[in-house]
C-alpha cells in the first residue's frame, strides 16, 4: 500500500446529541418504549458527538431520499478521497490498472466503477470490479481480488474505494431490532492505493503479508442474523437479530484456525495447543469472548486494528483475545469519533495509530472485520517505515483519548426513563 486517504465531512453534516434527539423525535411512528430504547442504546454505543451523517437526514428527508441523494453522498465521499488520494501521492488516474469499489447498499447502472472511470478519465484497458452487498468487511475483500489480480498483472497500480451509501436507507419504522443501525452507522469512506511494483517498494507505507476470508453462508442463522428487509408495515431497513453475535464467534473461530498457524512462532502455537485442549469439547457453544482463549497473537503481531462495528463487538473481540485497553484503544477512539463507518471503518482505525505514532518499521497490524453474509475477513500487514501522519485526525487526535466518553445524551433526555410517563402517549 502506497497511501490511503479518509473522508471527513463538514460540520454542517455533524451528528451532535441535540440534533440526535430531533432526529429520533422526528419519527412519528415512535412511542413512549421505543425512545427508551433508543436513549439506552445511543447512550451505551460508545458514539461521540462528532460524527457526520447524511446530507438529506440532516435536512429533515430521511423518509423521502431521492436517488439523487444516493449519488450525491457517494460522489462526496468517493471523489473527494480519491482528489486527495492522487494528489498526495503524485500518481496520475490514467496511470491506475485496477480499480475496486465497494459499497453495499447502492448499486446503479452505469456501476460505481464506471462513474469513477468517467470522472478521472481512466484509461480504456483498466479493471473495474464493482461490490455490492458485502457489508462491513467488503474493504478487505476488495483488497483480495486486488491481490489476486496482481499475480496476473505485473507492474500494476490498483485503487479500492471503501463506504456505503447511508442517507437513502435510513430506517422509518419502530422495529427495535432495525432501529439500531440508525444509532451506529455514519457517514464515511476511504480510497487507497496500492502496487505490486518492487520499482515503487521505497514508497510503500505497509505490506500485505497474509489475508484469510471465511464466510459462513451456508447456515440459515448466520445468513439471517445482519440482513436487509421490510418490517410488518413496509418500511425498508437493516435487521440485527441476537444471533449475530454467535455468528461472529463461529466466523471468527474459524478463520483464526486458518490465519493464526501464518503468523505465530511454533513455540507460541505449542503453548496454545496445551492450553486450549480442555476446552475443545465446548468450542460449538464458544462465545465471541471466549474465541482466542488461550491464544497470544502478540506474540506474531503488535497492534489490533479492529472494525469499529460497535462497543460490543469491540469489547468482545477485545476480551477473546485477551487485549489491554491500549490495544482497543484505536477502535474505541475512532467508533466515538466517526460512528461505525461500514466498510471504511478499518482506515479510520489505522489512521488513528499513525496520528498518535504508533506504527515502526517492522511492526505488524492484525486487521479484524466482520460482516452481513456472515462474513469474517482478517489481515496482517507489516509497517515498512516510521508512520506519523495525523491524516483524517489532524484537528482532534490532541483530545483523544477524552477523559470519558460518556454520551451527554442521557443527561438531556432522560426524562423519557421516568416511570410517571409510562401511562402517556407521546404526540
Amino acid at each position: 500500500m502506497l497511501h490511503y486517504e479518509c473522508y471527513k465531512a463538514g460540520e454542517d453534516r455533524m451528528l451532535d446529541t441535540e440534533f440526535s434527539g430531533k432526529l429520533v423525535m422526528r419519527n412519528k411512528n415512535l412511542g413512549l418504549e421505543e425512545y427508551r430504547f433508543l436513549l439506552q442504546t445511543i447512550v451505551n454505543a460508545g458514539i461521540g458527538e462528532q460524527t457526520y451523517g447524511p446530507k438529506n437526514v440532516i435536512e429533515g428527508r430521511e423518509a423521502s431520499a431521492t436517488l439523487q441523494d444516493a449519488y450525491s453522498e457517494v460522489d462526496g465521499i468517493v471523489f473527494d478521497t480519491l482528489d486527495k488520494l492522487f494528489a498526495s501521492t503524485g500518481i496520475s488516474p490514467s496511470e491506475i490498472g485496477i480499480l475496486v469499489v465497494n459499497v453495499s447498499l447502492f448499486s446503479p447502472a452505469p456501476s460505481l466503477t464506471s462513474r469513477v472511470v468517467n470522472r478521472y478519465k481512466m484509461k480504456e484497458d483498466i479493471k473495474a470490479f464493482n461490490l455490492s452487498g458485502m457489508g462491513c468487511s467488503a474493504s478487505l475483500v476488495a483488497i483480495d481480488l486486488v491481490k489476486h489480480l496482481f499475480r496476473t498483472y505485473r507492474n500494476s497500480l490498483a485503487v479500492v474505494v471503501s463506504t456505503e451509501s447511508i442517507g437513502p436507507n435510513w430506517y422509518c419504522g419502530k422495529e427495535r431490532s432495525m432501529m439500531l443501525s440508525n444509532c451506529l452507522f455514519r457517514s464515511g469512506g476511504c480510497s487507497m492505493l496500492l502496487t505490486n511494483n518492487r520499482a515503487l517498494k521505497h514508497r510503500a507505507i505497509f505490506k500485505l503479508n497474509h489475508l484469510v476470508r471465511t464466510h459462513i453462508g451456508a447456515s440459515d442463522e448466520a445468513y439471517g442474523c445482519c440482513i436487509q428487509v421490510e418490517d410488518s408495515l413496509g418500511y425498508p431497513g437493516f435487521l440485527l437479530t441476537r444471533n449475530l453475535t454467535k455468528a461472529a464467534a463461529k466466523a471468527f473461530a474459524m478463520n483464526l484456525r486458518v490465519l493464526v498457524p501464518k503468523i505465530l512462532p511454533l513455540w507460541a502455537l505449542l503453548r496454545y495447543v496445551l492450553v486450549s485442549r480442555p476446552r475443545r469439547n465446548k468450542a460449538k457453544t464458544a462465545k465471541l469472548e471466549s474465541v482466542g482463549a488461550g491464544l497470544n497473537l502478540k506474540a506474531g503481531v503488535e497492534h489490533f486494528c479492529i472494525h469499529p462495528g460497535g462497543k460490543a463487538v469491540i469489547d468482545g473481540v477485545g476480551k477473546s483475545l485477551g487485549l489491554t485497553d491500549y490495544d482497543l484503544e484505536p477502535a474505541k477512539m475512532a467508533l466515538h469519533r466517526f460512528g461505525n463507518t461500514s466498510a471504511g471503518g478499518l482506515w479510520y482505525v489505522l489512521g488513528y495509530m499513525e496520528a498518535k505514532k504508533r506504527l515502526k518499521k517492522g511492526d505488524r497490524i492484525l486487521m479484524i472485520s466482520f460482516g452481513g453474509g456472515f462474513k469474517c475477513n482478517n489481515c496482517v500487514w507489516e509497517v515498512m517505515k516510521d508512520l506519523e501522519d495525523a491524516n483524517v485526525w489532524k484537528d482532534s487526535i490532541h483530545n483523544y483519548p477524552p477523559n470519558s466518553t460518556a454520551n451527554p445524551f442521557l443527561e438531556k433526555y432522560s426524562w423519557v426513563n421516568d416511570d410517571y410517563l409510562s401511562f402517556v402517549r407521546l404526540d
